[in-house]
């Protein structure tokens, strides 16, 4: 569970660095990105529940939701990546993921331990470390109100998916029903069709594999895991999206960042890990 848990946070980390890979020259727009990544991802998704043997089911409320629920992310993702460096937007998107997570386990009854709390604390206190302005255009407000949206999209999609039993069909169900939602979007930005080649290669891999196989791995683990306990460790994406914005995408890191980011670890690893001879009382389901 923890190599599947891993993978699911490096494909999570890599929509980060591929989406801002592709919209940093400004060549290809946000809308754009967003519909060849979802209509991409949802026809390879369909072909793959086929092959499993998974029926896609269209009409029932949950769908409805995860439906809007990601295409609120989506949306909310690509514009904040206009502005916003990969790591930065990750420790946003995955901060804010995390409280959405925190509250969605409140309201189905649940009763985190006190090491979560403390953890969740610890996580936010590194956010908001980052986050505290410096200086009067030290921050992209805009981007990060896009951002949030986008953690609210997110966090809301991953509450629906613990109850997945068919992660391959769900997943493509959801993309497939976006698809209309991007279109749109797309149609009314005024963009046009214009998409550079480099752009057109990184949606297509983030749609196909760090999206749509990376969603439906996340969906078949969230199963197993306490709510809390995915949000926590969604605090991860942005430590390994730092990094590889440095390394791929030349994105300069200041102090300040490497200070959240350790506060950042250090809360989750302190909400996750459960000291030997103990069992976490919270969260049962």
């Amino acid at each position: 569970m923890l190599l599947l848990t891993s993978l699911t946070m490096v494909a999570f980390a890599a929509n980060s660095l591929l989406n801002r890979a592709a919209l940093v020259d400004g060549a290809t727009g946000p809308a754009a990105f967003a519909v060849v990544r979802v209509v991409s991802g949802a026809v390879a998704l369909a072909v793959f529940a086929r092959l499993a043997s998974q029926p896609i089911r269209f009409r029932s409320l949950n769908r409805l939701w995860s439906t809007l629920a990601l295409v609120l992310y989506v949306f909310g993702f690509s514009i904040a990546y206009v502005v916003l460096d990969a790591g930065l937007g990750a420790l946003i998107l995955f901060g804010g993921v995390q409280l959405t997570m925190f509250a969605g386990a409140l309201l189905m009854g649940n009763s985190p331990p006190a090491r979560r709390w403390i953890g969740m604390g610890v996580g936010f206190t590194g956010l908001v470390l980052l986050l505290w302005p410096i200086g009067p255009s030290a921050f992209a407000w805009e981007g990060t109100a896009m951002m949030l949206l986008a953690a609210l999209g997110w966090g809301i999609y991953s509450l629906l998916g613990r109850g997945s039993v068919t992660p391959l069909a769900d997943t493509a169900g959801s993309f497939l029903c976006a698809m209309p939602f991007v279109l749109v979007f797309w149609l009314g930005s005024g963009e046009g069709i214009v998409i550079s080649t480099h752009a057109l290669l990184l949606a297509v891999i983030s749609g196909v594999v760090t999206s749509g196989l990376g969603y439906a791995l996340w969906y078949t683990v969230l199963p197993q895991l306490e709510a809390t306990v995915a949000g926590l460790a969604q605090l991860t994406v942005p430590v390994i999206a730092v990094i590889g914005g440095v390394l791929l995408l030349a994105e300069e890191v200041d102090i300040r960042t490497v200070v959240a980011g350790v506060i950042v670890l250090g809360g989750v690893a302190f909400g996750i890990v459960t000291p030997k001879g103990r069992s976490s009382p919270g969260d049962r389901r």
